[in-house]
């Protein structure tokens, strides 16, 4: 099974980026074991300490997390042996908290809309979680910058190769930030022309700081996406590698993974919804011939409760389709 993680495939997708004059390439993560990108640093990580002695048979995995990297590190800790305890906010999905306790994990949801030094945040609640617990390896994805170097090692060189290097553009959300920057940083290493573009939600603070360096509290409100933006600003993110943000909403977001499903027939996950939704926004000012490459982080049987229903999408106010053929996203929030 770990020698699954790593090597997804990287589709070209046609008619929902039309009448774009380049190509577009899906970096399809889902398809790893865990189907997530998150398989690529909960095995890092964990092997990292084991090597070091920070993590011994027995041991205990915790986290923090929106749900994908719990299951990668479920996944794994099953395979080696440790037990794994994890925090996660309210936003996460039913289904995927259904996923990680398939999994053998201990789940303690959070409230998602209190300050990260709230004594109830699941960043809180995940260091109390590894205090608590003697011979605990907290994760600490958020902060830990071996989530940068995991996809500097892998997820980078696998989208040069896949592309021959002609790769012009990257594009991902930023949530932890590690697979933009881990990715970015090997990308730029091989042609520092390549531009990395981040995709950030309404309600994160991460595009503003990127531009001011300072965090705007204004920015911070609640929002649905999980995995995209934060209200405050991880270790894991390396600005210096992404040239710019740009800003999605819940909804179209949304439209934009069913979308997805409709036209490519690629079920991926919300944040790859955001992300392609973040690239159609700035389309026009890509010069032609362009050799784009969006992440696609995880697989959309995980949001089948969530924006693969029309219930749910009534629910949060949404519509369920867009009224004719034509995807405009270019307007402002």
């Amino acid at each position: 099974m770990l020698d699954l993680i790593g090597n997804t495939p990287m589709v070209e997708l046609h008619s929902i980026v039309e009448p774009f004059q380049g190509t577009v390439y899906a970096k399809l993560d889902g398809y790893n074991p865990g189907n997530s990108t998150k398989d690529r640093i909960a095995l890092y990580i964990i092997e990292q300490a084991e090597r070091e002695g920070r993590l011994r048979p027995g041991g205990t995995i915790v986290e923090t997390t929106s749900g994908n990297t719990g299951y990668s590190l479920a996944m794994v800790g099953i395979l080696k042996g440790y037990k794994c305890i994890l925090a996660v906010t309210d936003k996460t999905s039913k289904d995927k908290i259904d996923y990680l306790k398939t999994l053998g994990a201990e789940v303690y949801v959070c409230p998602a809309n209190v300050p990260p030094d709230h004594p109830d945040s699941y960043y809180s609640r995940g260091r109390q979680l590894a205090e608590a617990n003697p011979n605990a390896l907290y994760v600490n994805q958020y902060f830990n910058t071996l989530n940068i170097e995991a996809h500097f090692n892998s997820t980078g060189p696998e989208i040069w190769e896949q592309t021959s290097g002609l790769i012009t553009h990257f594009v991902a959300c930023s949530g932890t930030g590690g697979t933009i920057s881990g990715t970015a940083r090997f990308l730029k290493e091989q042609n520092p022309n390549i531009e990395v573009i981040g995709v950030d939600a309404y309600g994160s603070v991460l595009k503003t700081y990127h531009e001011t360096g300072h965090i705007d509290k204004n920015d911070i409100f609640p929002y649905r996406i999980e995995g995209v933006g934060k209200n405050m600003i991880p270790d894991a993110t390396d600005f210096s590698v992404i040239d710019r943000f740009v800003k999605v909403d819940d909804e179209e977001s949304a439209l934009m993974t069913r979308e997805i499903a409709r036209k490519e027939a690629i079920m991926a996950g919300y944040s790859s919804g955001a992300a392609l939704a973040g690239l159609l926004k700035i389309k026009g000012e890509l010069p032609k011939n362009s050799v784009v490459v969006v992440m696609f982080p995880d697989h959309g049987s995980r949001y089948m409760k969530k924006v693969f229903s029309d219930a749910w999408m009534t629910q949060q106010g949404f519509q369920t389709e867009r009224n004719g053929e034509h995807v405009n996203l270019t307007g402002s929030h």
